[in-house]
């Protein structure tokens, strides 16, 4: 089967409707058949089962016009900490994200979801150093047996109206344009590829030998949860790996501090040259990376910015910030809406996800900065979309 193209935007991994549409129609006029389709059948989303329960929107949190001191824990645990894991002491801080339009390398998005800044306290936690790579996960897939959401065939039941010789397994690969397009109409730079899986990243002909300790990617929400269930951990709030991803600095821009490049240093795997033309690969690696490649942050992780996106436990709502604007009590281990909404596509739940990849740019999205949002819907998987964990302390139980 030949490739068949759909297209999102870099800071917005593919929707419910890029993980189908073309593997079930051909034609502009069904695409958007389907896409209602597929809107009307999620206008509901059920909670996923996570290792904290969903919370309602808080009404009365703290909230404030600018940054205020992170003030950490001083608690540590006497367990050892999991192999690969390092401890992040909690605490609280200021959470979200200022306009960085008008900063150097800001881009052109407001990240009003990321607003307003408001106080945040969580509790200390283990984190994963890196994101999950391919050889973590190979052994998760060979201890269970596990066949993620990219390697199924999709159902007739759910798309009736399909031909069946369109329902095939597959995912969405981040193609190069040819030359330079106009970045208004983000149907341009994604494929849906026939084969495309963890297992082979671009499609069947590529493979993930010699790539072990690459971060996993094609990874849909419940392959993380399941991943997290095998291994005893979980999937970090929020919250949490916001904290996490700040190393104890208050306000700065991204993980390591204000500057993109400190010293002409490159601090994460993100994408030079014309987008969505050409990574040149300045940073050392067009494309995807191995993990750890870069500088940890202050607290020894590694990756918090760039490569490959991450799923967090909490549902997306574009204006969960905003309906805190009242003021309040400090808002103690939030866990995130109970519902998701997000205004570009109403009715398709989506989950949080950090950090950014090798395809966030100045010139269209700069979400590896730290406080900044991202989400994606909860059956998609996509290149540049991974995972890592987080675990909590016995000692706090």
């Amino acid at each position: 089967m030949k490739r068949e193209t759909i297209h999102v935007a870099p800071g917005q991994p593919p929707s419910s409707a890029s993980r189908w549409r073309l593997a079930a129609f051909v034609s502009l006029g069904t695409l958007f058949v389907l896409a209602a389709t597929i809107t009307h059948r999620f206008t509901k989303p059920t909670i996923a089962s996570t290792h904290h329960e969903a919370r309602s929107i808080p009404r009365k949190p703290t909230v404030t016009p600018s940054y205020q001191p992170t003030l950490e824990n001083t608690f540590k645990p006497k367990e050892s900490g999991p192999e690969g894991m390092v401890w992040v002491p909690g605490g609280e801080f200021s959470m979200g994200c200022d306009d960085p339009r008008n900063c150097p390398c800001g881009g052109p998005d407001a990240m009003s979801d990321a607003r307003p800044i408001h106080r945040v306290y969580v509790d200390g936690f283990w984190m994963d150093k890196t994101e999950v790579t391919n050889a973590q996960f190979a052994k998760f897939v060979q201890a269970t047996g596990y066949v993620t959401v990219a390697e199924r065939v999709p159902l007739k039941d759910d798309f009736p109206d399909a031909l069946s010789k369109n329902l095939v397994a597959g995912s969405t690969v981040f193609e190069p344009s040819p030359g330079r397009v106009p970045l208004d109409n983000h149907y341009r730079w994604w494929t849906y590829v026939p084969g495309a899986n963890w297992r082979h990243p671009e499609g069947p002909q590529s493979h993930v030998e010699g790539r072990e300790h690459y971060p996993v990617v094609h990874i849909a929400f419940e392959d993380a949860l399941a991943y997290c269930k095998w291994v005893g951990k979980r999937l970090p709030t929020e919250a949490e790996w916001e904290f996490a991803a700040r190393g104890g600095l208050t306000g700065k821009r991204y993980e390591w501090g204000d500057d993109f490049r400190p010293g002409g240093a490159w601090r994460a795997n993100t994408y030079q040259g014309v987008f969505p033309v050409q990574d040149l690969g300045q940073d050392g690696y067009a494309g995807l990376a191995p993990v750890a490649q870069f500088p940890s942050n202050s607290y020894g992780i590694n990756d918090m910015a760039g490569n490959a996106w991450e799923w967090c436990s909490d549902w997306y709502c574009s204006d969960y910030y905003g309906r805190w604007a009242e003021g309040g009590a400090l808002i103690r281990n939030p866990q995130g809406p109970d519902v998701s909404f997000d205004p570009v596509e109403p009715g398709i739940p989506k989950r949080v996800q950090r950090g950014g990849s090798f395809l966030c740019t100045d010139q269209y999205c700069t979400r590896y900065m730290v406080g900044s949002r991202g989400k994606g819907e909860v059956t998609t998987g996509t290149s540049h979309v991974g995972f890592r964990c987080a675990k909590s302390s016995t000692d706090l139980k």
